[in-house]
């Protein structure tokens, strides 16, 4: 028996037979060529690169005809990509500069945007550098003559094992026969983790040295959950994950139940949950889920990796495909949140000591005017086909919230004279992240339509805590007695004013938080689509009067350990006990 461990990537328990896809990366040799040749390498790079661009739209065109157009984000992002000619201009100079092959410069070029990335502290952004390796091995394989074979898959439900897959790969497979997927590298934000989460497919990533011919058709378990791939499992440890994988089974039917009851208390308290998306494809899972709309749509991904902004269209046409995909429930736009060390082209837009207090968010945005404006426009016009929400990130005063509305107003003006309709009363709402916005909530519920505290970063520029940092993640506490205290003055405000209150940090989708939440006031919820059951059976057995209790008492405790243990020990006892 072999246990090999990675990151749990989709949640799931697989028990089959592996299949292993022998799809490594190129091992690309660098060699000098002479000033005459620099003409022919050039050369092969266009023709690669043009050889490329037009497999990736036959791609598309195909996968349209298969499954129409809601899963193919990925593919328009790698065009993208592939249409920025900064990849053909950087490697050119490398040729022309350093006299090596075409291969050797393009490597070089794809190092140094992996060095960039991986400054950046946010993983979701960090691994979008996954999205430029997948464009440039295409390239790589044309130029060599390299012929990538496509996956053919064995008899019977099997367990995928390849150094990595492309989103086109998890689109292309017969989701009937693939039970998991394992491989040697990938981040759980990545493209293809995020696919099989929506096509609820139990994968984990980041495992070392797994692609062996020689296991192909070796009985394996795959543990979505613990983040393990158990090769040739002894029978005591089969036994066990056949009854983990019995209860794992039962527990999702049980809490899938939940999806079609509504999100009410017993004692008839509503709380609205929602779903925190980055693409298209997760909105359909947010709805499986139970999920009532979109809290939070991040934008960001639209921005990476790329030289120029996303123009007005294309923005407008995939705010109206996430739109489309969670008709008819309400959606809620994030504005751009990137900047500092993630900014649109990959590269920092200036050097900063410490980006996270830099030139981000809100503070880009109204930096980049027209660029602003031609996101506003695209979310405004989507606000034409449903229920649309925007929300400002990372508000810290009335200024910046003054500044921004302004710039809508303009926006606004702007269709206005076009004869392009929008909805005139679209909401306009702002993120709670840093302290200065909680000392004046008062102030900004003013002049905010709702508010959308954003508890990862509130948690770490309240206690000062790098939430990427392994050294402080202990000290990185969602119950520490500030975090609460703020979470009752932002909710107090509101209520003042009559405006909605949510949540869309990763506290929301806690469970064990849930009560704290619903007794201190927030009337929304907002998560990622796997979490939406397990908050909602929770929900559904704890009354909101005890959740009052439960909060006040919560407020009471000097620390976050006190308020943890107080939790785990009573509460949920209560809540049980409440239930019987």
């Amino acid at each position: 028996m072999r246990i090999c461990s990675g990151l749990a990537a989709s949640p799931g328990i697989a028990v089959g037979h592996l299949q292993v896809i022998d799809r490594r990366r190129l091992a690309i040799d660098e060699y000098p060529v002479g000033r005459d040749d620099v003409g022919e390498q050039i050369s092969r790079l266009q023709s690669a690169i043009s050889e490329t661009r037009a497999e990736l739209e036959s791609l598309r065109e195909h996968l349209t005809s298969q499954s129409g157009e809601e899963h193919l984000f990925f593919i328009d992002t790698h065009l993208l990509i592939i249409s920025d000619d900064r990849l053909l201009t950087e490697t050119i100079s490398i040729i022309e500069n350093a006299l090596i092959n075409a291969e050797g410069a393009l490597h070089r070029v794809l190092q140094r945007y992996r060095d960039l990335f991986a400054s950046i502290e946010d993983d979701y952004l960090r691994e979008r550098i996954n999205d430029i390796e997948i464009v440039v091995d295409k390239i790589l394989c044309n130029m060599t003559g390299t012929v990538d074979q496509p996956i053919v898959y064995h008899e019977g439900k099997t367990i995928i094992v390849a150094h990595d897959l492309t989103p086109a790969d998890i689109l292309q497979m017969d989701r009937s026969r693939i039970i998991g997927i394992a491989t040697e590298v990938g981040g759980t934000t990545s493209h293809a983790s995020i696919l099989a989460r929506a096509f609820e497919i139990p994968a984990v990533v980041g495992i070392e040295t797994i692609v062996d011919k020689a296991l192909d058709g070796h009985p394996a378990i795959l543990d979505g959950i613990g983040g393990r791939l158990i090769i040739n499992p002894d029978s005591e440890t089969f036994r066990d994950y056949l009854r983990r994988k019995q209860y794992y089974t039962y527990t999702e039917l049980e809490l899938l139940k939940q999806v079609e009851l509504p999100s009410i208390t017993p004692d008839g308290h509503r709380l609205s949950l929602k779903g925190n998306v980055e693409i298209p494809e997760e909105g359909a899972s947010v709805l499986r889920h139970g999920g009532e709309g979109v809290g939070l749509y991040r934008t960001e991904m639209l921005f990476m990796g790329r030289r120029d902004m996303p123009s007005e269209h294309e923005q407008y046409q995939v705010y109206r495909a996430m739109q489309q995909a969670i008709a008819p429930h309400g959606l809620t736009i994030r504005t751009l949140d990137a900047g500092g060390d993630k900014f649109l082209d990959g590269t920092a837009r200036s050097v900063e000591q410490n980006p996270a207090l830099g030139v981000r968010a809100i503070r880009l945005a109204l930096g980049i005017p027209q660029e602003f404006i031609k996101q506003l426009r695209a979310i405004l016009r989507v606000s034409a086909h449903g229920p649309v929400r925007i929300m400002f990130p990372m508000i810290s005063g009335l200024e910046e919230l003054r500044q921004a509305r302004s710039l809508l107003q303009q926006a606004m003006q702007e269709l206005d004279s076009e004869e392009i309709p929008y909805d005139r009363q679209v909401p306009v709402g702002i993120m709670i992240e840093v302290p200065s916005a909680v000392q004046i909530a008062d102030l900004l519920a003013r002049e905010a339509d709702f508010f959308s505290v954003g508890t990862n970063d509130l948690i770490q520029y309240s206690l000062a805590i790098d939430r990427s940092s392994e050294q402080l993640a202990p000290m990185f506490q969602p119950l520490h007695p500030a975090v609460l205290r703020s979470l009752v003055r932002v909710v107090e405000a509101a209520r003042v004013a009559g405006i909605p209150t949510s949540i869309c940090g990763e506290m929301a989708g806690n469970p064990l938080y849930l009560p704290i939440l619903l007794g201190i006031g927030f009337e929304e919820l907002s998560m990622s689509a796997g979490s939406i059951p397990r908050v909602k059976q929770v929900l559904r057995r704890c009354p909101y009067q005890r959740a009052v209790e439960v909060a006040r008492a919560c407020l009471s405790y000097d620390t976050a350990a006190d308020v943890e243990l107080f939790l785990k020990r009573s509460i949920t006892r209560d809540i049980a006990e409440s239930c019987d």
